[in-house]
């Protein structure tokens, strides 16, 4: 129940093209929902550079399809959310991979969901 609740949590934040974006200006999650709210989650207190919100927004373009053709599969859909997880987390400074890993880790404990870090 807890790997559920972390993919669904997980493929929320993969729908939202606009939230770390939104995040960086200091904006919320209006526009993304719930995706909204997990992105903003993810990167609380992480300020990127456009270098690095763009390559954010081409490491969410890239999972979205492969999101979409795994539909059901919810192992398939999990591993594909740790794999993004992870591509997030390589775009970051050592100092910003700190603030995301507590941010995780966080979100996870928020879910109950426990589990290893990315």
């Amino acid at each position: 129940m807890r790997i559920m609740r972390l993919a669904v949590a997980l493929a929320i934040a993969a729908v939202s093209p606009v939230i770390a974006h939104a995040q960086q200006d200091g904006g919320g999650g209006g526009r993304g929902g719930g995706g909204g709210r997990m992105m903003a989650a993810l990167f609380n207190g992480i300020t990127l550079t456009d270098a690095q919100q763009k390559q954010v927004d081409s490491i969410r373009t890239a999972y979205r399809p492969q999101m979409q053709s795994a539909g059901q599969d919810r192992g398939a859909r999990r591993d594909l959310m740790q794999k993004e997880t992870t591509d997030f987390r390589s775009v970051l400074t050592s100092d910003q991979q700190t603030t995301f890993d507590k941010n995780l880790a966080d979100m996870r404990s928020r879910m109950g969901g426990g589990g290893p870090p990315q």
